[in-house]
């Protein structure tokens, strides 16, 4: 690998990023809190399955 087309890329890489518009933050935003819930979600139906299973014994 060399470190100068390495150094290069990563600066072509920057000149091509771009701050996200409100509208692109707010879709982010959205999917990041959906998954995050989607997530939560799910362990707190295992819990609560297994909190009933092991509390028949």
């Amino acid at each position: 690998m060399n470190p100068r087309q390495t150094l290069k890329n990563m600066a072509n890489t920057l000149k091509m990023a771009k701050k996200p518009d409100s509208d692109e933050y707010q879709q982010h935003l959205r999917l990041v809190l959906l998954g995050i819930a989607g997530v939560g979600t799910i362990g707190f139906i295992i819990q609560f399955v297994f909190s009933v299973i092991t509390f028949g014994r």
